[in-house]
């Protein structure tokens, strides 16, 4: 690790409190064996007091659960065995126990998870979901839903040089670990570069660390990938806490990312990007994050997972600081917030994820809705999606031959008529990734129920249809007609993979 020749005593405790770790077992899946699905589920809703019954009597690692997770404060003895061979003295003198009455609990927040590489331990400042308290400005966060959907989101295939721009408490930055040579991580508050510093410590993992504001730490250099969970939060400018406010009204924070990113990309490099943009009246939110690209060298893919109220999301985000909105004190915040979406015309606040990939040419942008629920990991379907947009640009769609995802079923849709059940729609859907489905027509199921990889081409296959139909008077303009339109229509379903090119 590379930022400071100052060395953290959360990095001299590292090696020690790594021994314990693994000695005790403290990893995702044991956390889950001692707690049980019901207790484990209610400690991720805030509920400590189920975990903590479980967890009393599981010996060393229940201790380390109750000591880390749950925020109580146990005798001294106790959490010496449960840390061993790490030194309790030296443990508290870092910051990561503290005393309390007559024991010690935890300073910092330590959980397990496994970011597809095996467990890795996370180091953070406690948040008040299990105890109350009031959160500094410098306050690190966790590891919490959008980090993780950050995390899931981002492609692994392999790189060279990655850089996490606000790294906060270095989760993406030990993901990135897993998949590129070089990794460089950089934040504005020296707080949570001395937190990331000790999670690549204790994950025994070389992270470039750099502190400083946006993207003055690493001016004049380009990246193979970059990844960023910034300050998002859309809002009035003010800062209140670094995590997650950014300084710039409304979206600038996220305007400025998309902005600036595509100077740090290499050629053929790409950004995975969390963001949030404003809904204004009259506006189409497409054209709004569109409109923050440069006009010449990116290809993106950008993806609203949601769009919520101006009220709810300013509540929303006032119970992430810890604020009751009976307070006189929140009731005037939001009050200055609602006037501020109101005057900027504020109808709702959209969130996702926003792909970038540097290419040679005119910027390509689609940006397109994924509210419906699904499962997988996004991460594998953007390194996909670039792919099948890469075939498309060069392909030859009639001479070309396809198959059809073995992820993807077609179904008919059926309602009651005055004369018995009437078909409204078809759909093809996929099983897989982000679920995507399209409305066809009967010519488009006709067309697919004719592919094969190792059969005719898209041209041979629609004249060979229009062939069977017995129609006898088409002529050239008429099937050249048809082509084009069975084209268009492959085009969209390559695009969400529906059919795959042979």
């Amino acid at each position: 690790m590379r930022h400071n020749p100052r060395v953290s005593a959360l990095v001299d405790i590292a090696a020690d409190l790594r021994s314990s770790l693994l000695r005790a077992g403290y990893h995702p899946d044991a956390l889950l064996e001692v707690l049980g699905a019901d207790a484990h589920d209610a400690l991720g809703r805030s509920e400590p007091v189920p975990a903590r019954r479980a967890a009393r009597d599981a010996g060393e690692i229940g201790t380390l659960i109750r000591l880390f997770l749950l925020g109580d404060e146990l005798p001294q003895a106790q959490v010496a065995a449960a840390l061993r061979p790490l030194d309790i003295e030296r443990a508290a003198a870092a910051g990561l126990l503290e005393r309390g009455g007559d024991g010690l609990r935890a300073g910092l927040d330590l959980r397990p998870i496994d970011t597809g590489a095996g467990t890795r331990w996370i180091l953070s400042d406690l948040d008040d979901n299990v105890r109350r308290r009031d959160l500094p400005a410098d306050h690190v966060l966790g590891v919490g839903h959008a980090s993780l959907s950050l995390l899931r989101a981002t492609p692994t295939t392999p790189a060279g040089t990655v850089l996490d721009l606000g790294t906060g408490c270095g989760i993406q930055a030990v993901h990135a670990a897993s998949y590129a040579q070089r990794v460089t991580a950089t934040d504005v508050n020296p707080r949570a570069i001395m937190l990331a510093e000790a999670t690549a410590a204790l994950n025994e993992l070389d992270v470039e660390l750099l502190t400083g504001s946006w993207f003055d730490p690493v001016a004049g250099r380009r990246f193979d990938r970059i990844v960023a969970n910034p300050p998002f939060v859309v809002g009035t400018g003010a800062v209140t806490h670094t995590y997650r406010d950014s300084g710039l009204s409304l979206d600038g924070a996220s305007r400025l990312v998309i902005e600036q990113v595509p100077n740090l990309l290499a050629s053929g490099g790409s950004a995975a990007l969390l963001a949030s943009w404003a809904h204004v009246h009259g506006e189409d939110w497409r054209s709004r994050v569109s409109s923050w690209l440069p006009d010449h060298g990116i290809e993106a893919w950008i993806l609203q997972r949601d769009v919520a109220d101006p009220a709810l999301y300013v509540g929303t985000w006032q119970r992430d600081a810890g604020l009751d909105p009976r307070d006189e004190s929140a009731q005037l915040q939001a009050q200055e917030w609602l006037d501020t979406f109101a005057a900027a015309e504020v109808t709702g606040v959209g969130f996702g994820f926003v792909y970038l990939r540097s290419i040679d040419g005119p910027t390509e942008v689609l940006a397109e809705d994924l509210r419906h629920e699904f499962g997988d990991p996004l991460g594998p379907e953007a390194a996909r999606h670039f792919e099948r947009t890469q075939w498309l640009r060069d392909a030859d769609l009639p001479r070309s031959r396809f198959d059809v995802a073995p992820t993807a079923a077609l179904e008919r849709v059926y309602r009651a008529g005055s004369r018995g059940w009437e078909q409204v729609a078809t759909r093809i859907h996929r099983s897989d990734g982000p679920r995507w489905q399209h409305e066809i027509d009967d010519e488009t199921a006709a067309v697919l129920a004719g592919m094969r990889g190792d059969g005719l081409a898209l041209e041979e296959l629609v004249a060979m249809l229009a062939l069977a139909s017995g129609d006898e008077s088409l002529g050239d303009e008429e099937t050249e007609a048809m082509v084009s339109a069975a084209a268009d229509s492959v085009r969209a379903l390559v695009l969400h993979g529906l059919i795959t090119p042979a």
